[in-house]
């Protein structure tokens, strides 16, 4: 199983992490702002570059020395993402030059024992350029030299670092067990649950959000496979997360999340769905990671023949985007159906690793295009050469069209659902790529 590498991103404040956060994440994600502090919590982002992907993390500047509340609740949460990552870059500011607090993080990042690279931003024009060489006295090997908000150098640093990667990472990382997140608001029966289904007070169970602050990882067997499952703390809103240690908590959750081949969604079936509830759903699928919808005290419940109906109603239109989710109703507390939960997660597991042969897919996608003729643009209509399953985990289709601008996002939303409507891919997110041939390169 592939699990993509973690790059974080550390350096003083104000040298421009932000921004080439944003420049190599592809969109602006980080706020950028032109004083020190402004980034406090932690943003994570996929990067794609020749082929390779990996995890980017955006830091708050480092001060290391400094016993300011604010800088010593930050150092703490970088000192948490250097800890999860591969590999650390070390972003200095060519305009400033050298100063004494690059030379603390310096030898910060050379405690972690993680591989490095140095790159020195601002570097708009030439007068910029000699600077660079003051880096070396860092002792952190070659400084590369960019500019973030011109977009100058980041190939040759993005080179280096795919290349580090692959040579102290490796392509994949094989996972000894089935890793299980368990997430959600505070107080939705996360701690709970797990109890359950290990059959043993493993974690504390409190009914006062916040109990359990870090993820807390137990390998267990269930039919014959080995498992873990990791309990980590409540997600709140980012503005009800006052306390540095619950900083910390998100971020061990969203790292649990990276790391983890299913996701149980644990929501509160006694109150609404919430709009956190939906965007850690939405997390979970833009990682691309099968899930359950977890929902939890239904013992609370008032119920008649149409209750189940009614909620799965809801959250379908609550998480239009992940149509495909996989619903439990449980009771921790009384154990209610928590039996169901293990099988269907073995369920969505083996549909997000389900291979469709390319002569199945393309009955399937034949089939499709004559019930509903593909779209057309300035007297130009799409064509489908053919599509075949390229990946797994999720499960990725690669489709071979005579334009990709013709793909019209509700016929590739139609060329979803006919696959979905063919094989059972519930649970799990399903991708799908389109790439430009002409006719006679796609049969060839």
């Amino acid at each position: 199983m592939k699990k993509k590498p973690l790059v974080a991103v550390i350096g003083r404040p104000n040298v421009g992490k932000s921004t080439f956060f944003n420049r190599i994440a592809g969109r602006k994600i980080a706020i950028v702002e032109n004083r020190p502090g402004i980034t406090r919590d932690r943003l994570f982002a996929d990067v794609e570059w020749c082929g390779y992907n990996f995890t980017a993390i955006d830091t708050g500047g480092l001060e290391v020395k400094s016993n300011d509340v604010m800088w010593s609740h930050i150092r703490r949460q970088v000192e948490f993402a250097a800890e999860t990552a591969d590999l650390i870059l070390f972003l200095t500011d060519g305009k400033s030059g050298v100063l004494p607090e690059d030379y603390d993080v310096a030898d910060f990042i050379r405690k972690t024992k993680k591989p490095c690279v140095l790159a020195v931003n601002k570097v708009d024009n030439r007068e910029n350029e000699d600077a660079v060489y003051d880096f070396y006295s860092l002792g952190l090997g070659t400084p590369f030299s960019i500019s973030a908000e011109q977009g100058k150098g980041i190939g040759d640093l993005l080179d280096e670092i795919t290349g580090l990667l692959k040579e102290k990472v490796g392509e994949s990382e094989a996972a000894d067990s089935l890793k299980i997140a368990v997430i959600g608001r505070p107080n939705a029966g996360k701690s709970s649950i797990v109890n359950r289904l290990l059959g043993f007070e493993r974690v504390i169970v409190s009914d006062r959000a916040g109990t359990t602050r870090d993820a807390v990882d137990t390998d267990f067997r269930y039919k014959g496979v080995d498992c873990t499952l990791v309990d980590t703390a409540g997600i709140r809103k980012k503005k009800n997360v006052d306390e540095d240690v619950e900083y910390y908590s998100v971020l061990r959750a969203f790292e649990a999340v990276r790391r983890a081949d299913v996701v149980l969604i644990v929501m509160d079936a006694a109150e609404d769905i919430g709009e956190q509830d939906v965007r850690l759903a939405g997390y979970v699928h833009e990682r691309g990671k099968p899930s359950l919808i977890v929902m939890n005290k239904w013992d609370k419940v008032e119920k008649d023949a149409h209750t189940v109906n009614k909620f799965n109603a809801v959250l379908k239109e609550d998480l239009k985007f992940m149509d495909y989710f996989a619903p439990v109703y449980v009771s921790a507390a009384s154990g209610q159906r928590v039996k169901n939960i293990m099988p269907e997660v073995l369920r969505v597991y083996e549909n997000s690793k389900k291979r469709v042969t390319t002569g199945v897919l393309n009955d399937v996608i034949r089939e499709a295009v004559s019930v509903n003729e593909p779209p057309s643009k300035n007297g130009r209509r799409l064509k489908i050469y053919f599509a075949t399953e390229a990946l797994v985990s999720p499960p990725t289709f690669v489709f071979f069209v005579n334009d990709a601008d013709l793909v019209h996002f509700s016929y590739k939303r139609y060329l979803e659902n006919s696959i979905r409507a063919a094989v059972d891919f519930s649970g799990t997110p399903i991708r799908l790529e389109f790439k430009e041939k002409n006719e006679k390169e796609a049969y060839d």
